[in-house]
């Protein structure tokens, strides 16, 4: 799967000749397993279906099944199942814990490699490709070879496939999942009657609404006829998601309403290596072609307006191992001399063996950096001295976990506006509208009570005592009114009125007072001091 796939056409640039759309669909049933056979190196027939084998995921109530190979089906497990009940029917059978985001990318890279028998595909997660075959089967000599020879290549990679070809994606996954092998459903055919005998299933409901199909005795898509669309339409109205309306199913499986796919584009990462004459194996020889890599990737992502935050170095030796290491960087870089000082922790406890003879630095995760003008003077003041710079060293000497940043977070009390996470974690959305919000140069960890007079209970405050001394206020700023969060806070909490004041002395403070006397909540209005301006 290293071909790179051409650039996607737009679904409907072949119809408009007049072309009759078709979609091909490829139901993996056995991805999962599948995929752990290939990441363990056992072979069809050994290992992975030698002996009975279940995928888990743990849930509050134990550990689930998620896959089965062909020998734990055969062994009474099923999907779906508690781990427990699988082993009072097999005792020996073989446990592994499932990967639903390892699986996913995987199936992206099928959907990629799926290119090849059209100009675009889609995922039809959690474990299907649908894949645009309109106009292109006849450079396989039609549909039915067209659909041998995707079998083939499935089967050369030890995959399990059924395929199926129909004018619409939700008719393709019908006949997919449980029609005949290799079913076609030509643009001519009655589509409603062709497929009227498949169960229920076949329409991609949600589990609660099988069951309640089932329980009106629903079992065929012929049914849904004798039942009429007003009597669905007013059980299921309420219904707006497609997988819990069978109607909406049932009128883009016969292509009554439209299904939007959204292809997969692929990504061009980028990758630099180098091939060496000889094998080298002492560590200088290896800092100097890891300096000559980060050179040529700085191009590279110079040339796409890119910066790094992931970065994978691919040791190959010569007697076939492979070492990578691996950096994720906490902001978009592409500065070969901090590539390298980052690397060069990580190189210390690589095995060069009898030499290593290829040497391969990629970008997996890139994000768009802009080009910046840099000042001579300026930058030997500087170099060295970024934020991100320090910890990226921090995190590669003591770990991710070790290290901590403040980031905003998305609430209008000010002790709550900002969280610590990892520095490498991605920042939660925070609300727009909180950044014309002027604050404090420093708060301080807990709001600090403070006695205050004022003219009227609700005026502005006049003079107040602090840690036991008594400041003059001769400017005010505010007030801000910060209601409580209704969500979670009671309705007895009380709102509060910032004010930004400066005393004679010509220091700034932050204070609100907490509740007003005629809200009902409470006796007379406390104050405190919540930060200290600039």
């Amino acid at each position: 799967m290293t071909d790179r796939p051409s650039p996607p056409i737009a679904p409907s640039a072949l119809q408009e000749k007049g072309q009759p759309r078709r979609i091909l669909s490829a139901w993996l049933s056995r991805l999962a397993v599948d995929r752990w056979r290939a990441s363990e190196g056992c072979a069809r027939g050994e290992g992975a279906d030698a002996q009975p084998l279940v995928l888990i995921t743990e849930t509050a109530h134990g550990p689930r099944i998620e896959a089965v190979n062909e020998a734990g089906l055969a062994a009474g497990a099923r999907r779906g199942m508690m781990l427990a009940d699988a082993r009072t029917l097999c005792p020996q059978i073989a446990v592994s814990p499932s990967d639903p985001a390892g699986d996913l990318d995987f199936l992206e890279q099928l959907a990629l490699w799926a290119q090849r028998w059209g100009p675009w595909s889609a995922l039809d997660t959690p474990d299907g490709i649908l894949v645009d075959v309109t106009a292109v089967a006849h450079l396989f000599g039609g549909e039915t070879k067209l659909l041998a020879d995707m079998q083939t290549g499935f089967t050369e990679r030890d995959l399990a496939v059924r395929l199926a070809i129909a004018p619409t994606a939700g008719a393709a996954w019908a006949l997919s999942h449980f029609g005949p092998e290799r079913a076609i459903l030509n643009p001519d055919d009655d589509a409603e009657a062709r497929l009227s005998e498949l169960p229920i299933a076949a329409l991609r409901l949600d589990d609660d609404v099988l069951t309640t199909l089932r329980r009106l005795g629903l079992k065929r898509l012929a049914e849904l006829a004798t039942v009429g669309r007003d009597a669905l339409h007013r059980r299921f109205r309420n219904r707006k998601s497609p997988a819990a309306n069978p109607l909406v199913r049932m009128d883009q499986l016969l292509g009554r309403v439209p299904e939007p796919l959204l292809p997969v584009v692929p990504q061009q990462v980028p990758l630099v290596q180098r091939r060496l004459v000889e094998p080298i194996r002492h560590r200088d020889l290896l800092d100097r072609v890891l300096a000559d890599l980060a050179e040529d990737m700085a191009r590279e992502l110079e040339g796409q307006a890119h910066g790094a935050r992931r970065l994978e170095l691919g040791l190959w030796r010569v007697d076939g191992e492979v070492a990578v290491r691996a950096l994720e960087l906490s902001a978009a870089t592409r500065d070969p001399a901090h590539i390298c000082r980052l690397f060069a922790a990580k190189l210390d406890d690589v095995d060069a063996g009898f030499g290593i003879e290829m040497v391969r630095l990629r970008a997996s995760w890139a994000e768009p950096l802009a080009l910046a003008q840099g000042d001579i003077e300026a930058r030997a003041e500087v170099h060295g001295t970024s934020l991100s710079a320090f910890i990226d060293r921090l995190s590669v000497r003591l770990g991710n976990k070790a290290i901590s940043r403040p980031v905003p977070f998305p609430s209008h009390i000010p002790e709550r506006a900002q969280r610590w996470q990892p520095p490498l974690d991605p920042e939660t959305a925070s609300q727009e509208e909180l950044r014309f919000h002027a604050r404090p140069l420093k708060l301080l960890d807990r709001a600090e009570r403070i006695a205050v007079l004022y003219a009227t209970p609700d005026g502005y405050p006049q003079r107040f005592r602090w840690r036991g001394q008594v400041h003059e206020v001769v400017r005010v700023e505010g007030p801000e009114r910060i209601a409580p969060e209704w969500w979670r806070e009671k309705s007895t909490v009380r709102l509060r009125d910032y004010y930004r004041i400066e005393d004679g002395e010509g220091r700034r403070y932050w204070i609100y007072r907490h509740g007003l006397v005629s809200d009902g909540r409470g006796g007379l209005p406390d104050w405190f001091l919540q930060g200290l301006c600039a």
